[in-house]
């Protein structure tokens, strides 16, 4: 696999070797050892999830402030703007963000370490989106940072407003976020 690490470099691009021929492809989706060398880290991972969503859906961004989530995502199906927002105040790169284009295409993956606020927004009819996480799913720590905060400037490459849930419509502004210390 090829490893690159983004602008907030402990965001990881993942590129697994992809196998493909007339028939299709092949490629190993997680091997514990190549990405904790690949990251440089040692996580476990405790849960997958699959979501499928349709055009214009924007999810996020979302975290935990307690029990925090590493999570490793890709697109099964579609493609996505995936988006990582570094919401550690101690930090040299808090309140910066990445995106990058995940998609069934490019079978790219993005590791976001604990300490970080995530969304996407759907860029082709319908997506299905996985992702594995260090932690298991708490409701009562989950928090969501509106996904047009002008302090953050992300450029979604989405023309119009994005389809959100009630939840993440009320998501708060950085300035007023809890965040991680």
């Amino acid at each position: 696999m090829k490893a690159t690490r983004l602008a907030i470099p402990d965001v990881v691009l993942i590129e697994p070797k992809v196998f493909g021929d007339a028939r299709g492809f092949f490629f190993e989706s997680f091997n514990q050892r190549a990405f904790d060398e690949a990251t440089g880290t040692s996580h476990q991972f405790v849960q997958d999830n699959h979501s499928r969503s349709s055009r214009g859906v924007l999810r996020g961004l979302h975290y935990q402030i307690q029990q925090p989530q590493g999570k490793l995502v890709r697109v099964a199906r579609g493609a996505v703007w995936d988006v990582a927002v570094d919401i550690r105040k101690s930090s040299p790169t808090f309140g910066q963000w990445v995106g990058v284009e995940l998609s069934e295409d490019n079978q790219r993956q993005l590791w976001l370490p604990p300490g970080f606020a995530h969304g996407f927004v759907v860029l082709s009819e319908t997506a299905d989106f996985l992702y594995k996480t260090t932690d298991y799913y708490a409701p009562e720590h989950e928090r969501c940072i509106v996904w047009n905060d002008a302090r953050l400037g992300i450029q979604w490459p989405y023309q119009g407003q994005p389809s959100l849930s009630a939840k993440d419509a009320q998501g708060a502004a950085l300035a007023r976020a809890e965040v991680f210390v």
